[in-house]
């Protein structure tokens, strides 16, 4: 099954339609399955005053508020409206993160594939009680958490009425160092609850979302920018289209590397073992009638001769006719 590849768009329109949709064309061009951006309504998500994290100050060179970068960044129903037609006409899945349930209703009104719940929203109970009472798929972005805490959020959405829930691992840094990555935990989330994994990317690079693939995520959500040189929170941590659609590439190379698990011989090395795997042939003169000994034979490439794993089988047998040098032996 091939993993959902999400383009985060995000907040990297910086408030602008223009931008989104080329944002939106761009990740079509690169591979993504699905375009996602992020929806609210500023005064209902955040209050006055709150400073912006450690990595915003630095990704945005500026100290303005919480509420003043995501008021500037905001982008109106409308915008979303405008944005989901291009989707739909250009063929790419439009999807955004709801962070309050006006938002969400809205984005449901759109006909979005799926719910996508933030990092920030895994101890909002009441949002994502309400999350699980539309009966969508959701995609839960794990990061800052523990697994109690990713319990109790699972156990809200259910109690709402959903149980197509999907773990993202993600760690909320942005860009994320990588010995901060944990990449093993996805595979811990499964175990734990017994859901669908996937890993929401905020390196630097790519291997990582390619690594993940190849533990078995089944979603892969990764930061995408026109350019990382542009102003915002999040550019500096996303792909540019280039380094987005090799990584595309590289995903579906490895999904297709994965095979199906059972070890057997492909039908091209079926092809190959007739030149390349040894025989059993004779190593002197053996006439007719000899008790082959081990120091008659030996194993080599050939092209006639009983197969090498059959040497036990062999030795101590009487030979039926005259065996000369390099030739295979035979019952």
């Amino acid at each position: 099954m091939k993993s959902l590849i999400i383009a985060e768009a995000g907040v990297n329109h910086n408030g602008s339609i223009a931008i989104a949709k080329e944002l939106c064309l761009a990740a079509k061009e690169a591979g993504a399955n699905v375009v996602k951006f992020q929806t609210w309504i500023t005064e209902r998500i955040i209050t006055h005053g709150v400073a912006q994290a450690d990595y915003q100050v630095q990704n945005t060179g500026n100290n303005q508020s919480q509420f003043d970068m995501l008021k500037s960044l905001e982008l109106s129903f409308d915008a979303f409206r405008e944005i989901k037609e291009y989707c739909d006409q250009i063929g790419i899945a439009f999807a955004s993160t709801a962070d309050e349930p006006e938002s969400l209703d809205f984005l449901l009104s759109l006909g979005i594939p799926f719910i996508k719940l933030g990092s920030g929203d895994l101890s909002n109970i009441p949002f994502l009680r309400y999350c699980g009472s539309k009966g969508m798929p959701v995609i839960l972005s794990t990061g800052m958490g523990t697994l109690a805490d990713v319990d109790r959020a699972i156990g809200a959405l259910r109690s709402g009425g959903t149980h197509d829930i999907t773990l993202l691992h993600c760690t909320t840094n942005y860009p994320c160092p990588f010995d901060d990555v944990n990449l093993r935990a996805m595979n811990t989330l499964g175990t734990a609850f017994g859901l669908p994994v996937g890993y929401s990317d905020h390196t630097q690079g790519i291997e990582v979302a390619i690594a993940a693939v190849s533990l078995g995520a089944t979603v892969v959500e990764k930061h995408f920018t026109l350019s990382r040189t542009m102003e915002g929170p999040d550019h500096i941590a996303s792909t540019e289209p280039d380094e987005f659609k090799r990584m595309v590439t590289a995903i579906r190379n490895v999904e297709q590397s994965l095979g199906t698990g059972i070890k057997q011989p492909t039908q091209s090395e079926k092809e190959i073992s007739d030149v390349v795997l040894k025989r059993i042939v004779a190593d002197r003169f053996v006439p007719k009638g000899t008790i082959i000994s081990e120091s008659d034979l030996c194993v080599k490439r050939s092209s006639s001769g009983l197969p090498a794993e059959m040497w036990d089988l062999v030795v101590g047998t009487e030979a039926r006719s005259d065996f000369a040098i390099d030739e295979g032996i035979v019952f």
